[in-house]
């Protein structure tokens, strides 16, 4: 097992995986390759030890951990591994008539030295999928695991440099010392996943380097519930809003739903729904994740202590601390004020907002933060259209949950996945067309996932990983037959109509002015 580094080592590691990246190993095609082939090695043949690690740091069921981590990390490098040779192929780009002879090509080239701060609620998923991007994009990479999740942290400082090039790509374990010691190197990109306290300290020490960042933050992430079509349409809602809230990570995940906004007439249905089938979904506690230590655990039963919380609980409430184990809790209308409401949940409690009309969730959206993601369950296109063009958030999925993170399984038939869109969000549309992409039947590789505003910025998935850590270098080849002397002073307004046509894309006028001016120069 790799030992954890001494502060001063620190220094040494990092010099020695630069110079591995300047070497130009990493930039090679075969040597990524031969890395991405690696991590479906690992993740195939230690499959065994992987479950029995997440079961360690957080009690995760063997299916959870393929459904959430294992199963759609193989998959997501599979796919980076397929496509790998058409990302890193040089682009052609249109340039204007006016600069004939001339081409121009988009150069995708690593960024450099990368350095990744993995987060414990889904320790090797969050790990391993970016770093396959930033392999899959030729850097050199340190990757430092949540000292929260020991086990998975011990797990990956033990097997990835079986498997990886161990040179080229580190494992440094340790605290949050040991991170602040990191952030004092110089780096060419971060990555970190965790909670907003942290980011800005991550920032902040990034700055002295002038060092890009990439922040995946936590958010309350809202759910709309609107009166769906017939029983069935209702019961596979809460099978996905119960998937996406309690069956990942018992709701430590930072796209988990924080709390539903619904009409006041459907709640008591919605809720009476919730309840049978979260009997029937988990009748096992093994079914459900445990919290991941005492002080969370704490953290989560003090959130019910309020008077007005707690008298607002409509289902759950118990609580084990000596098993860290707290059961699905569903609270209805508790004070927009209280801590429940204001701090982002991170568990298995499940606050139930009530409006008097569907249309006026969007109006409580717009005063709150930007999220990670926004949830809505209807068949309302009006409201779809609303949702995507007057909120603002990291992505929006209409009829189900979590997928677009999870990247598992696509929605299908009536439903649709929206991505991040507008300049202000960068949103992509998944719809019917997307979906004659075979990868689409199993995952959203296809669309980008990253927050906005104080839910993060940067976004990966799928090729995005790859173009987070790369580099798009314009490069521009021209030839010194032709020259326009109207570029350069002394000027006129000869010179000044010239340009005027050259930016109005004026060709016919530009040829007929300098063969006017030619016959006139010939004349003289």
């Amino acid at each position: 097992m790799e030992e954890k580094p001494q502060h001063g080592s620190l220094g040494g590691l990092v010099a020695g995986v630069r110079e591995e990246y300047e070497s130009g190993r990493t930039k090679e095609l075969e040597w990524r390759k031969a890395q991405l082939g690696g991590l479906i090695r690992m993740i195939t043949e230690e499959e065994d030890a992987i479950f029995d690690a997440l079961h360690d740091d957080l009690g995760k069921h063997r299916v959870e951990s393929f459904r959430d981590e294992l199963g759609v990390l193989a998959k997501s490098v599979r796919n980076t591994l397929q496509n790998l040779k058409k990302w890193a192929s040089p682009e052609k780009v249109d340039v204007p008539l006016i600069s004939f002879p001339c081409n121009a090509r988009v150069v995708p080239e690593p960024i450099g030295v990368v350095l990744i701060f993995s987060c414990w609620n889904l320790p090797i998923g969050l790990a391993l999928e970016p770093l396959s991007g930033a392999i899959a994009a030729g850097n050199a990479v340190v990757l430092k695991p949540s000292e929260f999740a020991p086990s998975t942290a011990a797990f990956l400082a033990a097997n990835i440099p079986k498997y990886l090039d161990a040179k080229a790509v580190k494992v440094v374990q340790g605290g949050a010392e040991i991170g602040e010691e990191l952030m004092e190197h110089r780096w060419d990109k971060v990555l970190f996943t965790g909670n907003a306290r942290v980011g800005r300290i991550i920032m902040t020490k990034a700055a002295k380097h002038l060092t890009p960042v990439a922040l995946e933050l936590g958010s309350k992430c809202p759910c709309i519930v609107d009166c769906l079509d017939s029983k069935r349409e209702c019961q596979v809602a809460v099978n996905r809003i119960i998937g996406a809230k309690w069956s990942t990570c018992a709701g430590q995940a930072c796209v988990a739903i924080d709390y539903i906004l619904v009409e006041e007439q459907f709640a008591p249905f919605l809720i009476e729904l919730l309840k049978s089938t979260l009997k029937r979904f988990f009748t096992e506690p093994e079914y459900m994740a445990r919290i991941l230590n005492e002080k969370h655990f704490h953290r989560l039963t003090n959130l019910l202590e309020d008077d007005q919380v707690k008298s607002s609980i409509v289902h759950g409430g118990n609580a084990d601390p000596k098993t860290l184990w707290i059961e699905p809790t569903i609270v209805l209308n508790p004070p927009l004020d209280s801590d429940i409401m204001m701090e982002e949940i991170f568990g298995p409690l499940l606050p139930i907002i009530t409006v008097k009309k569907t249309e006026d969730c969007i109006a409580f959206l717009k005063s709150k933060p930007k999220p990670l993601a926004i949830y809505a369950f209807t068949n309302n296109e009006k409201l779809k259209q609303r949702i995507v063009a007057e909120t603002s958030s990291g992505s929006v999925l209409f009829n189900d949950a979590i997928v677009q993170r999870r990247a598992h399984d696509a929605p299908s038939g009536r439903k649709e996945a929206v991505g991040s869109a507008r300049p202000r969000s960068g949103w992509a549309v998944l719809g019917r067309k997307d979906r004659k992409d075979p990868n689409s039947k199993y995952g959203l590789d296809s669309v980008p996932f990253g927050g906005i505003g104080e839910s993060g910025f940067g976004q990966y998935h799928g090729k995005y990983t790859f173009e987070l850590f790369s580099h798009r270098k314009a490069v521009v080849r021209r030839s010194l037959l032709v020259e326009f002397m109207f570029r350069y002073p002394p000027w006129d307004e000869y010179k000044m109509g010239m340009l005027r046509r050259v930016f109005r894309f004026d060709y016919v006028s530009l040829v007929l002015a300098l063969l006017a001016f030619w016959l006139l120069g010939i004349r003289r």
